[in-house]
């Protein structure tokens, strides 16, 4: 019956216009211990994957920088997107690309695919390693932007230690 008085007084397009993102957000609503849950799963794997990809560097083969590179890059993906439990995929993508992040973010998944390439295809394992020390370093600029005053700080610590 409600549906009918939805068709009838014209509201079911203004819902289907809502558009699927909203429908979804909506129709996954996870408790809170559920989402730290996956949180702290995320995190905590990607931190493992991370920290077990520098077994790979003890020695360094051609096959061992791949498997590094690959650890390293999927770790920082898997502990990044368990930040997704706690937002909400939507909200987070939102979050990922606004102005004030917009750069780093974009920093992250370049170093992120540099690193990769330079691992897989191009077969250069020094440059796989810079390119995973940027991303360590572009992941920590990203994480920053969310702890309030948290850049401008690290900013002027680092001007000041410039400044000596």
């Amino acid at each position: 019956m409600e549906k009918l008085k939805k068709v009838l007084n014209g509201k079911e397009e203004e819902e289907d216009e809502q558009g699927i993102v909203t429908q979804i957000y909506e129709g996954s609503s996870l408790s809170w211990s559920t989402r730290l849950k996956g949180f702290v799963i995320c995190f905590v794997l990607g931190c493992l994957l991370s920290v077990l990809s520098t077994v790979a560097l003890i020695f360094p083969t051609a096959s061992n920088i791949k498997l590094f590179a690959v650890l390293y890059s999927f770790g920082n993906l898997t502990a990044m997107s368990g930040t997704m439990f706690l937002m909400g995929p939507v909200k987070q993508l939102k979050n990922m690309f606004k102005e004030k992040r917009l750069i780093a973010t974009c920093l992250v998944l370049v170093f992120l695919a540099l690193t990769l390439c330079a691992a897989l295809w191009w077969g250069i394992a020094i440059l796989a390693i810079v390119f995973c020390v940027l991303q360590f370093l572009a992941l920590i600029w990203y994480s920053l932007s969310y702890i309030p005053y948290a850049r401008d700080a690290v900013t002027k610590c680092c001007r000041g230690c410039l400044d000596v």
